[in-house]
């Protein structure tokens, strides 16, 4: 029976697709065709892994607090550690969930912290009686469940940044920045753990615990996590494009009030120099006794105005 507290999944595969529960006080050395699932966060997994004789090396595997994904051989099996999206109410996707398995000669140990929506799917199929049969297709199973949950987020991520494609279109606004800015974030956080999840799966296709049908699964599960990667990619890339666009967008309305800042005073510069000239108090300035000279004064000014406008005109300032 399992304990939903540490021991999540405790089955045995009866080679037709289900399996039937396992007691936690049963020896792994006496059962074949078993899976194991733990949260390796509670005291009780640790000391467990310990009275089933499972060698130190993969215990410490298993219970370790930060993990990136690999496959590497250690005690007779394989240790192989992949990242699942995070679709847990209310989480990013991109805050990625850690998933350990140790693929020993008869049976499939694994461990994680937080649900896994991939996990309980795998156990939900061998609940109905169409699961897989073998360990290496169960681990085959739990691969495709977790790239086929990336594929949903990695589109969602275009379509965001597609939609942002088409409101700099209709409508180029500073407000894009930060959601451009968000995207390009996920984008870098997902590939940094999907990156190294297709080398580990490379790896896991030249296992000898696995048959040829497993590996054929696995290299095409590879082959989908590197069209995932390239679509991430591209989204990633569209995005900067787009944060630059912004910026010349702004850039340019910046420099377009500039540019009209610089023409009025350009057009006013001779008239604040005559006006400033006029308005000083020291005597022998022209028309002071002349009750018309300010008109005449204000019509030379507008004539400079007009005279300085045509000159920019000219000259294509304008």
């Amino acid at each position: 029976m399992t304990d939903s507290n540490w021991l999540k999944i405790a089955l045995q595969l009866n080679g037709r697709g289900g399996a039937s529960e396992l007691a936690a006080e049963q020896p792994l050395a006496e059962t074949s065709a078993y899976w194991v699932h733990l949260d390796y966060t509670r005291e009780e997994s640790e000391q467990w892994l310990h009275r089933q004789s499972i060698p130190k090396a993969v215990i410490d595997s298993l219970t370790a607090a930060e993990t990136r994904p690999r496959a590497s051989e250690v005690a007779g099996g394989v240790l192989v550690y992949l990242r699942g999206v995070n679709l847990n109410p209310g989480a990013r996707p991109e805050d990625m969930i850690a998933l350990r398995m140790w693929v020993g000669p008869t049976g499939l140990v694994s461990s994680q912290k937080r649900a896994l929506l991939s996990v309980d799917a795998v156990k939900q199929t061998l609940d109905s009686q169409q699961g897989p049969a073998t360990i290496s297709a169960l681990v085959d199973e739990l691969v495709d469940q977790l790239i086929w949950r990336m594929e949903e987020v990695i589109e969602n991520l275009e379509s965001e940044v597609e939609g942002c494609a088409l409101q700099l279109e209709e409508a180029p606004t500073s407000s894009l920045t930060p959601q451009l800015s968000l995207l390009r974030r996920r984008a870098i956080t997902l590939r940094r753990y999907l990156a190294p999840q297709r080398e580990a799966l490379i790896k896991l296709q030249n296992e000898s615990l696995f048959a040829a049908a497993d590996t054929m699964l696995i290299r095409e599960a590879t082959d989908r996590l590197q069209r995932l990667l390239e679509d991430l990619d591209a989204a990633r890339e569209h995005a900067t494009l787009l944060q630059e666009e912004v910026f010349s967008v702004q850039n340019e309305a910046i420099n377009d009030r500039m540019y009209l800042l610089a023409i009025i005073s350009a057009l006013f510069l001779p008239l604040g120099f005559l006006t400033g000239l006029f308005g000083i108090n020291v005597g022998g300035l022209p028309g002071v006794e002349d009750p018309h000279a300010f008109w005449w004064f204000c019509s030379g000014v507008g004539v400079i105005a007009v005279g300085v406008a045509i000159w920019m005109r000219k000259r294509r300032w304008l």
